[in-house]
């Protein structure tokens, strides 16, 4: 999907998703890598978070699995009744987990808490002046100008219950960079989905059972789902090998070939709409732990420049990732609306001129620096770290590696505590509007740089997304984020390194559909 379909006018949609008979029921076991840090559904945006509290809370509209187009969930029709004025049916009947209902009172209250300083879903409220009730099934989302994507971003906007979380102290989310606060929302869930939370002991087990009382019925046949963390890679692959999991969600890439040629399991891939890359912190006027003192070399164009080049991609993607990485040049999966291929090229390796261009920056001797990566969060992510120190080595910069799990790596880089860091990016809404907000963008409010945590700043890009922001006119829309795109590109705000390719490994029983945002739907799972 290179270009993204912006219907908004007159959708009216069908009662309910597509339902087949139900078999014998069956519990699903499937593990991963990392673990999710809260339950509250607006506090950290992360896609295995997401796509797990997917499974419990739902959304308005949501992308059906098999062709990706927006499909209604708790919304049943709506109509964009002037540019700035989209009219939403809810969809009756439907009960929380405790057996209220859900009504309009909940969504307004759902979108407005999305939308709170505390939030990390700002970017899918982007535009978003208000939200306003017009009846007990109807409510009008209010932009702020004309806003071709907002179905998109709706997709990930889940609903919680306004009597739940006021009852709870939950009405604000919790703040993901302060570890120590705690709230109900964030270790309990209540929502409309097919599935109810039962247990969950962070890093050891999540449980979920069916919802026996949910508003749809499901194509797949499971009535429980058990999810384990598991950190280390052989011990995941032995969990499959013995039948302990029936799913691993990131099996190794040293692993794939046994496990292809191993009759008893199957391996699904796909390419997934994310891309890898290294932030910067160019805000600072010196970075903690640097050699360097009284200024911070990052702000200059030619060091970020000799960064990026002596990256040897090929033997990167060939070694470490083993075919399972497509080098790019740009903050965009190929699936997402901006993306071309002038900037999908990279500049090319060439670890002679890093070095040049280290001593036209006065760094002839290179210099040390923090650096921070996750190890369990993308395909090989700290090994992919170790051998790009090794390859800054080589040209003078001795980064100074540290590796983190995954709940406490996102709320420090989101303390600005990383002088260069790792983040993979999906793009939920398929358009460059996301990307380029949340990732370039000065940091400001109404999600204006909220994964901005390298505090990068460029006046003429800001101009650029700006006006993109507001352009009804499509045409003129994309040709603005290809320029964004460009300018972000030429001035080295990020390194980008590869779009990952995610193969699921599994039990030959198992029946699931592989989505390019790397979430499993809940719904059409079958354990046959």
């Amino acid at each position: 999907m290179k270009k993204l379909k912006f219907a908004l006018l007159g959708v009216v949609a069908a009662t309910a998703l597509a339902v087949s008979p139900v078999s014998m029921a069956k519990p699903f076991k499937w593990a991963s890598a990392g673990e999710i840090s809260t339950w509250d559904i607006h506090s950290q945006n992360n896609a295995l978070q997401n796509g797990i509290h997917a499974a419990v809370y739902e959304s308005l509209v949501y992308y059906n699995s098999r062709t990706f187009k927006i499909e209604p969930v708790l919304a049943t029709a709506w109509n964009q009744v002037t540019p700035t004025q989209l009219r939403v049916t809810l969809r009756q009947n439907v009960k929380f987990h405790d057996g209220s209902a859900f009504t309009a009172d909940d969504a307004v209250f759902s979108i407005q808490r999305a939308m709170a300083k505390t939030s990390n879903f700002t970017p899918y409220t982007a535009g978003i002046d208000r939200v306003v009730k017009v009846n007990a099934n109807t409510i009008d989302i209010i932009t702020k100008a004309a806003n071709p994507v907002l179905l998109n971003q709706l997709t990930e906007l889940r609903m919680m219950s306004k009597a739940w979380a006021e009852m709870n102290n939950s009405v604000d989310p919790k703040d993901i960079r302060n570890v120590t606060q705690e709230t109900f929302a964030n270790r309990n869930a209540m929502g409309t989905g097919p599935f109810t939370l039962k247990q969950w002991v962070p890093d050891q087990r999540m449980v979920m059972e069916r919802n026996p009382n949910w508003w749809g019925r499901l194509e797949g046949n499971i009535t429980e789902i058990v999810y384990t963390p598991i950190k280390a890679e052989a011990t995941r692959v032995a969990a499959l090998l013995s039948g302990e999991v029936d799913l691993v969600l990131d099996p190794s890439p040293q692993d794939l070939g046994r496990l292809r040629n191993n009759a008893n399991l199957k391996v699904v891939d796909g390419v997934e709409s994310r891309t890898i890359f290294f932030g910067l912190d160019t805000f600072r006027d010196e970075l903690p732990g640097s050699s360097v003192k009284g200024k911070n070399p990052l702000k200059d164009l030619r060091v970020r420049k000799a960064l990026y080049q002596s990256i040897d991609i090929d033997s990167l993607m060939r070694v470490t990732m083993r075919g399972l990485g497509q080098a790019t040049g740009t903050l965009l999966a190929s699936q997402v609306n901006g993306w071309n291929e002038d900037l999908h090229k990279r500049m090319p390796y060439d670890q002679e001129g890093a070095k040049k261009l280290l001593a036209e920056a006065g760094y002839p001797q290179g210099f040390e620096i923090d650096f921070a990566c996750p190890n369990n969060r993308y395909i090989n992510d700290e090994e992919i770290c170790q051998a790009v120190t090794a390859m800054w080595a080589k040209v003078g910069v001795r980064a100074k590696l540290r590796t983190l799990p995954l709940v406490t790596y996102f709320p420090m880089i989101q303390r600005y505590e990383a002088s260069i860091y790792m983040l993979g990016w999906g793009v939920p809404t398929f358009d460059a509007m996301y990307t380029l907000q949340s990732l370039v963008r000065t940091v400001g409010t109404d999600g204006d740089g909220n994964y901005n945590v390298g505090r990068y700043s460029n006046a003429r890009l800001d101009a650029v997304i700006d006006r993109a922001k507001v352009e009804t006119d499509l045409l003129v829309r994309n040709r603005r984020l290809v320029e964004a795109l460009q300018i972000a590109k030429d001035d080295v705000s990020h390194i980008p390194l590869h779009n990952q390719v995610i193969p699921w490994a599994m039990k030959k029983n198992i029946e699931v559909v592989h989505r390019p945002d790397n979430r499993i739907d809940w719904r059409l799972v079958k354990v046959n």
